[in-house]
């Protein structure tokens, strides 16, 4: 039987290019080889493809994008396959100098330009089977502003927020300090809409700091949302499948610092990260509950993971986020909750690739074509 090629895509022009870095070693070093054939692909902080000896340096750290031999990925499902580049121009006749085709692919560039929506698109047109949601999920996942609108709109209960533009919010920010005032209060949180590992984040104690925050968070996406600071445990709940989601154990996150910034997650020790989480057995199931309703609620496919906070006046379970490409760095808390409930890291890698190639089955399985006055064979 003949090994699966498994293309595992990292790096990034990402603020989370380094976590990506991290989080595709992990992978890497899982992947049964008795199965699949890994396939190295980076991509450099200036946004150019790298493979072989050029991806695996970059995957030591090492971003020689300026020097290296670029590739693409052709929009083609007749390629399905890196090709050379040069000049930023495809070779002639470059489907004859392709690599093996890949069988799947796993994308592990954590952020912009990787979790949003795009890389999933172009692997889409390329026709390769692919870890995680599609297009619409990934897309809907990245921004909390949809995120929780659609949230909401499926009844999944969320803390108080407000979402605006830095353009909107620079020319009237006496009138967003207003409606933070009156709907959100302080402390609060200013964050772009579009990002993760906490960067751009700022919590808010008074009027003062605002405007500070806004611009902070205007650094890194056009589209900004404010948060209600909810007092309470901050609790992360993995999930994994397609049609039929599970959830794992419920984790919680007891952070070093003010919040779980940059810093306490990768940087600074002292985090905790507890499995499992100490709350109620009531509030666990709900947790869990949630969990697959929001990985429904946008369409997720293969992985997610969902943060909630357990709010400390009541006890009540409110959503914070999902992810759908959640980190794989030795501390990360989806492969963590998933070895707690007894699907260890190599187990739990396996059964997402064929949850990719599952779901790649299913999308193409949809007709491209059409007559008028076509009917289902035996439809009548």
């Amino acid at each position: 039987m003949s090994r699966l090629r498994v293309g595992v895509i990292f790096g990034g022009r990402s603020v989370e290019h380094e976590v990506s870095l991290v989080s595709a070693r992990a992978v890497m070093k899982h992947l049964d080889p008795s199965r699949y054939e890994c396939v190295p692909i980076g991509i450099s902080r200036e946004g150019r493809w790298l493979a072989s000896a050029d991806a695996t340096l970059l995957l030591d750290g090492v971003d020689n994008g300026t020097t290296a031999t670029p590739v693409s990925l052709p929009a083609d499902p007749a390629v399905r396959a890196l090709v050379p580049v040069t000049t930023g121009t495809p070779v002639p006749g470059a489907a004859a100098q392709a690599s093996p085709r890949l069988d799947v692919v796993f994308p592990l560039v954590h952020g912009t330009g990787g979790e949003d929506g795009t890389l999933q698109g172009l692997l889409e047109l390329a026709g390769i089977p692919y870890v995680g949601s599609g297009v619409l999920g990934s897309s809907l996942g990245m921004d909390k502003i949809a995120m929780k609108t659609a949230f909401i709109a499926a009844g999944i209960p969320c803390g108080s927020h407000i979402g605006t533009t830095r353009l909107r919010a620079r020319s009237d920010p006496a009138r967003l300090a207003r409606e933070v005032a009156e709907s959100i209060g302080y402390p609060c949180f200013v964050k772009p809409a579009n990002g993760g590992s906490s960067v751009g984040i700022s919590r808010v104690k008074n009027p003062e700091g605002l405007g500070m925050a806004i611009q902070e968070a205007a650094l890194y996406d056009r589209r900004l949302i404010i948060e209600e600071a909810i007092a309470g445990q901050e609790v992360e709940c993995a999930v994994l499948g397609n049609e039929d989601p599970q959830a794992s154990v419920v984790g919680e996150i007891v952070p070093c610092n003010e919040f779980y910034d940059y810093s306490a997650k990768y940087i600074d020790e002292g985090s905790k990260l507890i499995v499992p989480a100490g709350i109620t057995t009531a509030q666990s199931e709900r947790v869990r509950a949630l969990s697959v309703d929001a990985f429904k609620a946008i369409d997720c496919a293969g992985m997610a993971r969902v943060d909630f906070f357990v709010r400390k006046a009541d006890g009540e379970v409110l959503i914070n986020e999902i992810n759908t490409i959640p980190g794989f760095t030795p501390i990360s808390m989806f492969p963590r909750l998933w070895e707690a409930a007894g699907v260890p890291f190599d187990v739990l890698v396996t059964r997402l690739i064929s949850l990719a190639i599952e779901r790649h089955e299913d999308r193409v399985a949809s007709r491209t074509d059409f007559a008028p006055g076509q009917r289902v064979p035996g439809g009548g």
